[in-house]
């Protein structure tokens, strides 16, 4: 089974408030993820943007200077934060939405947050699930997801757009 965790940019006056509208646009862009990828308005996490997250999450437990942050909660926007779409019935786990503020905060901390300080704080709770790889290999899988949200973030945000975010199961 495959899950995935999808980004995409959008102007903020595209969006709509609307789950199937929301739902239906995600599912049209995910059609296209490899151009939209390349050309720097999606961006994809399979399975581990959970783990991703407790990366993130790290940075609460740096002082300020090293989280690169400057705000609590920073590290929150970029994998799970945002503003929920619920689906009609709440049969399905909500869309978020991400407003250009909210994105170019999220931008700012992934810009300012050392990969590598993040991972020292976290990086033994990330590697418990892959404990037989090697350490090297997993944390080169994280550095390329950190560097492809850390450019889809300032991309997005240097355009003034808002992002939205599917889970794919």
């Amino acid at each position: 089974m495959s899950y995935h965790l999808h980004f995409r940019a959008v102007p903020e006056a595209e969006i709509r408030d609307d789950y199937t509208w929301l739902e239906e646009f995600m599912c049209d862009a995910w059609d296209d993820l490899p151009a939209e990828c390349a050309a720097g308005i999606a961006d994809s996490i399979d399975k581990d943007f959970s783990l991703v997250d407790n990366l993130y999450a790290a940075a609460a437990t740096l002082g300020e200077t090293k989280n690169g942050s400057g705000e609590s909660g920073t590290w929150e926007l970029p994998i799970f934060g945002g503003r929920p779409v619920y689906h009609p019935d709440h049969s399905q786990p909500p869309l978020l939405i991400l407003t250009p503020e909210e994105t170019r905060t999220a931008a700012d901390f992934l810009i300012a947050a050392p990969f590598d300080t993040l991972w020292e704080a976290a990086g033994a709770k990330i590697r418990a699930p892959f404990f037989n790889w090697d350490e090297a290999e997993v944390k080169a899988i994280f550095v390329s997801h950190h560097t492809s949200l850390r450019a889809f973030y300032q991309q997005t945000a240097s355009a003034g757009h808002a992002v939205i975010k599917m889970a794919r199961y």
